[in-house]
């Protein structure tokens, strides 16, 4: 099974419809070029959705993964192993965390993060039992697990898998007086997207960020930020929500904290929050092995020395520079942070995203009529400008 349709036909014979992926098959990566199994050579401006910011197949990140695994690659939190412990310590160091909880995917740390906050709540705030009360925002993804699909907006998350968990209710993306109404005595969280990705790169203002922190100081509210997707370097700093100088009592990492390379996921907080779990009360067996755990401290370590941030918004800036020269009906608005770009269109993006593949650029479209730039933060500004000269081609 050597070719592209073959390989398509097989997995769509197959495989659950569940995606609607590009016609492309990829079959070799390195940096930030993929190939097909004829050859075909393509520039990732994707990113496997940010999850791959140190480039594919980083050979720092690479020879970790093959040096833990000629160790041991899994003991179950039975037992202690050697990685977990300096893994604790670099992501704390990170984040200005005192304790991280390891999971393996970003829904199982959102999942997670709504456990913690509500018996937070229950125990810390002192709020009624079963009356915890979590607030999100319109147009937001926190992924497709049923706590995720309740706290969510979009109806095609939803038909067919009803009844949705109770104790969520949503206000639209940026709106401040919408989230001061919305906070009861029992609200223990607010889950917020500090840029929203799949909603089309939607960039709230830094003053809404500054007043939610407010907000939830004043009524004892947690603020949770879901930096999944823009965490990690992706938006010109090491965490989106230094834009706006305001400080998270819980922080969700996924994706790109395991170098694209293999699935792992946090929560970072301080004791107040994640001591409410006690031995037996949380869990996962591959959460936090040893393999996820030598592969993630390699990509932080890549990200930091390579200084990846910088590189993102010097990049990402002169980036959307260049895309704002375009002079196209077809585009309506470019925004974003760093190397965390989405190009509205006027129309479906999905025939231009198609258009660039055969040109050789892939990218994928995000609500239909945006297309979502996320290129490995490794990128060199020769390879921005052949992207742009396919982009002014495409909408041109």
């Amino acid at each position: 099974m050597t070719s592209s349709k073959q390989i398509i036909d097989v997995t769509e014979k197959y495989g659950a419809n569940n995606y609607h992926p590009l016609p492309i098959v990829i079959s070799e990566a390195e940096g930030i070029w993929v190939k097909s199994p004829e050859g075909k050579k393509y520039m990732d401006m994707l990113s496997a959705y940010s999850a791959v910011n140190q480039g594919h197949r980083h050979p720092k990140i690479i020879e970790a993964l093959k040096t833990q695994a000629d160790r041991v690659t899994l003991t179950s939190r039975a037992f202690h192993s050697d990685q977990l412990g300096p893994w604790y310590e670099k992501v704390a160091q990170l984040t200005n965390k005192r304790m991280v909880l390891p999971m393996n995917t970003g829904a199982e740390a959102v999942e997670s993060a709504i456990k913690a906050a509500r018996r937070w709540g229950y125990d810390v705030k002192g709020v009624e039992k079963n009356k915890a009360h979590i607030i999100g925002c319109e147009g937001n993804f926190h992924g497709r697990t049923m706590a995720a699909v309740s706290l969510s907006s979009e109806a095609a998350y939803k038909r067919g898998f009803e009844p949705m968990l109770p104790g969520f209710s949503l206000i639209p993306y940026g709106d401040i007086n919408a989230l001061k109404d919305a906070i009861t005595p029992n609200t223990v969280a607010f889950l917020v997207e500090p840029i929203q990705g799949e909603a089309g790169i939607i960039v709230p203002s830094d003053a809404f960020l500054q007043q939610a922190e407010a907000l939830c100081r004043e009524h004892n509210v947690l603020l949770i930020l879901d930096e999944i997707q823009t965490g990690l370097a992706r938006t010109g700093k090491m965490f989106a929500y230094e834009w706006s100088s305001i400080t998270p009592d819980m922080l969700l990492l996924g994706k790109a904290l395991g170098g694209g390379v293999f699935p792992i996921s946090c929560i970072a907080a301080n004791e107040d929050i994640l001591s409410v779990f006690n031995p037996g009360s949380h869990g996962s067996t591959f959460g936090g092995n040893p393999l996820a755990c030598a592969v993630s401290i390699a990509a932080i370590d890549v990200l930091l020395d390579e200084q990846l941030a910088a590189r993102s918004l010097e990049l990402g800036t002169y980036f959307k520079e260049q895309l704002l020269t375009i002079d196209s009906p077809l585009i309506q608005e470019v925004r974003g942070r760093g190397l965390f770009i989405g190009v509205e269109l006027t129309t479906s993006a999905r025939p231009y995203c198609e258009a660039l593949m055969h040109k050789g650029l892939l990218c994928k479209e995000t609500h239909d009529t945006v297309i979502r730039i996320a290129p490995p933060l490794i990128i060199e500004k020769p390879d921005l400008d052949w992207a742009i000269a396919q982009i002014r081609d495409v909408l041109s």
